[in-house]
């Protein structure tokens, strides 16, 4: 790992996984802010792992995930520029300025004197086709059309070198393309050069199809272009990373426990899910009725047999819960075991039709880990509060993996300027 000399500023920070691969490419964070309390929790458990580990205590985070260590004492263990550069706070105009001054007070305590890199993406379901549909005629009134002002205010305060920003393939088509051009125009304002691609997470080595649009910006003084991201397609499938994992029933639960059985250690290692601590958290399935049960069944023969996916309006009348034929018929989903996952969103909190093993003898839908994996996170990165709360944070976040590669570019591009 290089010095960490290069520090960042995560805004939207969620569950951390954009801010995980800059710092394991030798970043250093001076705040993460975040508005959903238990992300924030995520995020200085992290923080304490991360520390953890770098001062050779490691014992502490295994003893607080195993319940021996209650989770104020774990965070005691943190310096204070640690202990407060989790911000739990919504960005808006009537917060960024108590904001400003945690993350100044941040930097004194860190004694940095530059921000040169500013990371995160608002929330993006007012760009996405899906939360656009939802959110119907007021779209044009949602606020969160209007974020990216607000993290501009950032890059005026702190000026970075770079900033990154990641949002959905939505957002050059919400509202006809008006935020999106309003975004590059408001951006290029304040003194940037931009460029942005869709990207696929699939083409950094994770086993997902999920696109997201990375716009990086960087200083008109400074020498810098766009990284060119060549595509590392993992040779491994959603079976191997699931090879290990203890089988479950719907309803069933493993909260903590050492992984004990055979492990493919190759392509753990090779999606950097692999921990030398050995242990298991949040292998959690969510429960379901005899109907649903019935209905992956089928879904998982159906998938596995001649790979095609179970349409609403081909199921047994019995196993029908409402009339409407249309809407629904792409509800049930099968993870394809053989191949890389479709995009695992923050909707898999409430409803898990769309996520069902591949395996029929387990017929449930996919756990807390399981989609953490998928994700790319790795197996010790523990995930706060609720079942709930676990898949709407992994849901929403960047996956580590592609982040972390974004991140090794920018760092060389820095090291030859």
């Amino acid at each position: 790992m290089k010095n960490r000399t290069l520090t960042y500023i995560d805004l939207f920070a969620g569950a951390g996984g954009l801010s995980e691969g800059f710092f394991r490419q030798g970043f250093s964070p001076i705040a993460h802010v975040e508005m959903d309390s238990n992300a924030c929790k995520t995020l200085q458990t992290r923080t304490a792992y991360h520390y953890l580990k770098r001062t050779g205590i490691i014992d502490k985070y295994v003893e607080y995930l195993n319940g021996f260590l209650s989770r104020n004492s774990l965070y005691e263990l943190l310096p204070p520029e640690l202990h407060q550069s989790v911000l739990n706070f919504e960005i808006s105009k009537d917060n960024i300025n108590d904001i400003f001054s945690k993350i100044d007070r941040l930097m004194f305590l860190n004694d940095s004197q530059k921000v040169n890199i500013i990371i995160g993406g608002p929330p993006c379901q007012a760009y996405s086709f899906v939360g656009r549909s939802k959110i119907g005629k007021n779209v044009l009134k949602d606020k969160r059309n209007y974020l990216f002002k607000l993290y501009g205010k950032f890059l005026e305060r702190y000026n970075p070198d770079i900033f990154v920003f990641e949002n959905v393939p939505g957002l050059y088509t919400a509202g006809k393309g008006k935020y999106y051009r309003g975004l590059k125009y408001y951006f290029k304002n304040l003194g940037y050069i931009l460029e942005d691609k869709i990207l696929n997470s699939s083409d950094f080595g994770v086993l997902q199809e999920r696109k997201r649009v990375i716009l990086i910006g960087w200083k008109k003084t400074l020498i810098f272009s766009y990284p060119n991201f060549n595509s590392n397609k993992s040779p491994y499938t959603v079976n191997d990373l699931f090879f290990d994992l203890p089988k479950l029933k719907a309803g069933e639960c493993i909260p903590v426990q050492p992984l004990i059985s055979d492990r493919n250690v190759d392509c753990l290692k090779d999606i950097k899910i692999y921990s030398d601590l050995n242990i298991l958290t949040g292998h959690i399935a969510r429960t379901h009725n005899n109907n649903d049960l019935q209905i992956y069944k089928m879904a998982i023969d159906k998938w596995n047999n001649g790979r095609e996916r179970l349409k609403y309006c081909d199921l047994p009348e019995e196993l029908k819960t409402h009339g409407n034929q249309k809407s629904f018929n792409d509800r049930f989903k099968v993870v394809n075991g053989d191949g890389y996952s479709h995009t695992v969103v923050a909707h898999i909190a409430k409803d898990g039709h769309y996520y069902i093993h591949p395996d029929i003898n387990q017929f449930r839908s996919i756990s807390v880990r399981e989609a953490a994996r998928i994700q790319s996170f790795p197996d010790d990165y523990y995930f706060e509060s609720s079942r709930s709360s676990a898949f709407q944070q992994i849901g929403n976040a960047v996956p580590p993996l592609m982040a972390e590669k974004i991140a090794q570019n920018i760092m060389e591009k820095f090291y030859e300027r």
